[in-house]
């Protein structure tokens, strides 16, 4: 079926399951969950992909769980929070023979009362987190990440993530013009607001390319570097 949207029951199933975090309350509105978020989630990501390919022709877009689409279960095992699910509806499409967390990504997050639209990679590996910083005082690569990072920064609601360190690594210059961009350990952007009413519409689609492109720069750089 082609996207039409998500039910507003999506949006509901998520407020719900925020103040209702338990298998019994889940296992009682699962084919909620299965008809209004798992399967236009599944279509989105089919025609997501083929609009992505348009900006990233290596794009992968794989409407199965743990590809495109995130698992609602969390990850309990070493955590205080036990409770059992996510809040929020998450999915990517990835470009990059790595593994999928290892590659930058398109980013989509509706967490009620908020959508969030994302591109890049969340935290490096050590091997990454190497080639990010050779690339950021390399002389061709390191000013056109400035000028995709300035750009970006200007649009209105967009902003950079990934700054982690206190200090610009051993063996960098503390001088150098992209120091600031030596104090990440991950590298991403994004912009959120509140619902659109696209959201319920097929309209989500053009809502949410017109936001990937304008990140698709940083998305582009990644990818270059990573695969190299």
């Amino acid at each position: 079926m082609a996207f039409s949207g998500f039910p507003k029951e999506c949006v509901k199933f998520f407020t719900q399951l925020a103040k209702n975090n338990n298998k019994l309350w889940f296992e009682a509105h699962r084919e909620e969950y299965e008809n209004f978020v798992l399967l236009p989630a599944q279509e989105f990501v089919m025609a997501m992909g083929g609009r992505l390919q348009k900006l990233s022709p290596g794009i992968n877009a794989d409407p199965r769980v743990n590809r495109s689409l995130f698992r609602l279960n969390r990850d309990v095992r070493f955590s205080k929070d036990k409770r059992p699910y996510k809040t929020h509806l998450a999915m990517m499409f990835w470009e990059g023979s790595a593994p999928r967390m290892e590659c930058s990504c398109y980013y989509f997050h509706l967490e009620p009362p908020n959508l969030m639209l994302g591109v890049g990679i969340y935290m490096f590996t050590p091997e990454m987190l190497e080639k990010y910083r050779r690339a950021c005082v390399h002389t061709r690569r390191g000013p056109a990440l400035a000028k995709t990072a300035a750009q970006l920064l200007k649009r209105k609601g967009y902003a950079l993530g990934g700054s982690y360190y206190k200090k610009v690594p051993r063996g960098y210059d503390a001088g150098h013009a992209n120091a600031a961009l030596l104090l990440h350990n991950g590298l991403y952007a994004g912009v959120e607001t509140k619902i659109p009413s696209e959201l319920y519409t097929g309209k989500l689609l053009q809502y949410s390319f017109a936001h990937y492109q304008k990140m698709a720069p940083l998305h582009q750089w990644l990818v270059e570097v990573m695969q190299h």
